[in-house]
């Protein structure tokens, strides 16, 4: 069994109020246990970011946006063709009278990923961005 290390952690009240929600309609048994889990899942979805940029990662951009703004589609979708050798497939889902969620799937070195990613999250009218990727 590897060592356990003990920390001190603060929350504002209301985050900690929040959490403690969450963790007892899962089902947790300590607090501990689930701060565990947070950060392994924050560490995951984190760890692409040190890799090094000739890495080849895949994974999935997460994108919620508005349709109403004046010609962010086709922005957005020259952005991606002008990443199609990262750009593997796209799903686009309507969610909303304004509100589109895109998916989409990409292949490729993680320097590129973070630069497709970063170019679509700073477009005007995209609300939200995730990227998740994983190592191949």
């Amino acid at each position: 069994m590897s060592k356990i290390t003990r920390v001190g952690v603060t929350f504002p009240p209301d985050l900690l109020k929040d959490f403690d929600a969450i963790i007892e309609k899962m089902g947790y048994e300590s607090r501990s246990k689930a701060v565990q889990d947070a950060v392994r899942l924050y560490v995951s979805e984190h760890r692409w970011l040190q890799e090094e940029a000739n890495t080849v990662q895949t994974g999935i951009i997460l994108m919620v946006y508005d349709h109403d703004v004046r010609g962010l589609e086709n922005d957005l979708t020259e952005t991606q063709h002008h990443h199609s050798d990262l750009v593997t497939s796209t799903l686009h889902i309507h969610i909303g009278e304004r509100d589109c969620l895109e998916a989409i799937a990409v292949k490729g070195k993680a320097s590129e990923i973070r630069h497709l990613s970063d170019e679509l999250t700073t477009k005007r009218g995209v609300k939200i961005l995730k990227t998740v990727v994983v190592s191949v």
